[in-house]
């Protein structure tokens, strides 16, 4: 009987120090991935090291007209008015949207919110933004420097 407590008693202690190993195991991670989170965030990137708030502009390529004139207009407080006016078309067609914007994990593309039709990313870098397509990613061949909207 004495032999049976002492089985059961070691196979409990051995329990708790199994999981006390493993709440610690994963409080370490939890450490590690919460440090690797502020050191993404601490290093230079566009969102922490560039002067990137205010107004950036460029006519950009368009298929159906002589160049879409753009003009995006980046705060401080994450929020953005973005004008568009498609040039040499008849029906003079401006369009104005405002809203906020994010970061991505890198910090150096932005994201603009409530963007119905149209890109809605851009990458940030010193005085100027590249306007990305559709899916994210730079515009390349021989338009790509029609991409780029410069700060004023």
């Amino acid at each position: 009987m004495n032999r049976i407590l002492l089985i059961l008693g070691l196979f409990t202690s051995l329990a708790l120090l199994a999981s006390c190993s493993n709440s610690e195991q994963k409080t370490g991670l939890e450490e590690e991935i919460a440090l690797e989170e502020n050191i993404l965030y601490n290093q230079d990137n566009s969102a922490t090291s560039l002067d990137w708030n205010g107004t950036y502009e460029g006519i950009v390529p368009c298929a159906s007209c002589e160049g879409i004139e753009t003009r995006l207009t980046l705060n401080t407080d994450l929020t953005y008015k973005l004008v568009t006016n498609y040039l040499g078309r008849n029906d003079a067609l401006e369009q104005e949207n405002t809203g906020s914007f994010t970061w991505d994990k890198t910090g150096s593309i932005i994201t603009l919110a409530k963007v119905a039709q149209g890109p809605r990313q851009y990458k940030v870098g010193e005085n100027r933004i590249w306007q990305l397509d559709m899916k994210g990613k730079i515009i390349k061949g021989d338009l790509a420097d029609h991409y780029i909207l410069t700060k004023k």
